[in-house]
């Protein structure tokens, strides 16, 4: 698979299809896998640039938890993308990529054509879900430092929710495990305290012009009044709430979300190439 070398970090990346570009950023403890189900059906009629982030998947595991702030994960992509002569693009955010996808478009809006924000938050969430979540979370990072990856791995099993999808196909639980053990424990942590403790952009969202669309699974309880709050910051802003469908969509009902993409896809690309 295709790397490029960053200042000295290895950046692992997938491409596939022709056309305009679509770039697929991945969530927490995610990879470019995480778009196996959406690449191809997007690879029909673009170019799908899928990228693993600094920590994750096959990309360079810098040892310093210092090395993983949110910003520099953002500028990694857009580094990358200029050694890809991408001068505009769509950019697609899951999760903790929708945080380094707003980073991104708000420090080069240059070179974004449109913006896809899935199930993350312009800030960090609040209420009595959240803090729950905080609270698991912050376990589950003393478990890193203490026991490794396997050991987190296996208590969030015990805590997060299985996805219907997940369930029905077991299997999507062994490549859950496989992506998740790709992640290094450094930027598990590293990640984890960036998340929780990130400055708010709604009100940057504001200057946001592109087309823009925000997706979120009726299921993702914690990101559904994130999700509202990016679509009242965000003028012009398309908002979708994915039936059947928790904090991953791209997974759980592909067939639903590829359908919203590409509905949205398809004028503004075709406007961006006249």
């Amino acid at each position: 698979m295709p790397t490029t070398t960053l200042d000295d970090i290895e950046i692992h990346y997938r491409e596939t299809g022709e056309g305009f570009p679509i770039v697929l950023i991945h969530g927490y403890t995610g990879n470019s896998r995480n778009w196996a189900l959406t690449a191809p059906a997007l690879a029909e009629r673009f170019r799908v640039i899928s990228v693993d982030l600094r920590g994750h998947g096959q990309s360079a595991k810098p040892v310093s938890e210092d090395a993983y702030a949110l910003e520099t994960m953002a500028s990694d992509v857009y580094e990358l993308l200029k050694n890809l002569d991408v001068n505009e693009c769509v950019l697609v955010g899951h999760s903790m990529g929708g945080m380094v996808s707003q980073l991104l478009v708000l420090e080069h809006p240059e070179i974004v054509t449109a913006l896809i924000l899935v199930d993350t938050a312009g800030e960090v969430p609040k209420g009595l879900l959240y803090d729950e979540r905080r609270k698991q979370r912050q376990k589950l990072v003393e478990i890193a430092e203490k026991e490794g990856m396997e050991a987190v791995f296996e208590e969030q099993l015990k805590v997060t929710p299985i996805p219907a999808a997940f369930k029905a196909n077991p299997e999507y639980i062994d490549v859950w495990r496989q992506q998740f053990l790709m992640t290094s424990r450094e930027a598990y942590i590293a990640c984890a305290t960036g998340m929780s403790s990130r400055r708010s952009l709604l009100r940057d969202l504001a200057s946001i012009t592109v087309p823009t669309l925000i997706i979120c699974g009726e299921h993702d309880e914690p990101f559904l009044e994130p999700s509202r709050d990016m679509h009242k910051a965000i003028a012009g802003s398309e908002l979708v709430i994915m039936g059947g469908a928790g904090h991953g969509p791209q997974m759980e009902t592909p067939g639903g979300f590829n359908k919203a993409l590409i509905a949205f896809l398809s004028p503004v690309t075709e406007t961006a190439a006249v």
